[in-house]
């Protein structure tokens, strides 16, 4: 179930990342002006590209939201020991022992 949750967050993400290519930009050249040549713009119309793609970049972003939040409580849990939540540098690294405090103080000169 995770690995198809995961799947799906990363087809919503490419088609989103196709969707917010295809919007218009600010500066009015974008790739929805070479849509034209495909007849999509005269069926739909310039506003009405827009405001699909718009609608379009608003739900898959929220699909991707909402998918990821529901992902991760499918995935599939660790049991055993806390030594089992260790990584693996953790277990490698060597012991180091704390430096020892000095019995006493030398005597500050001067004083």
């Amino acid at each position: 179930m995770h690995l198809f949750l995961v799947i799906l967050t990363l087809l919503a993400s490419i088609i989103l990342i196709g969707v917010v290519l295809l919007q218009n930009p600010k500066g009015g050249s974008g790739l929805t002006s070479g849509m034209a040549s495909m007849g999509t713009v005269q069926t739909l119309g310039v506003r009405r590209t827009g405001d699909f793609l718009t609608k379009a970049t608003a739900i898959l972003a929220g699909a991707i939201m909402v998918i990821s939040f529901i992902a991760q409580f499918t995935l599939p849990s660790r049991s055993g020991s806390v030594d089992a939540r260790e990584s693996i540098l953790q277990k490698d690294l060597p012991t180091i022992p704390a430096p020892e405090a000095p019995a006493e103080l030398p005597a500050m000169p001067g004083k």
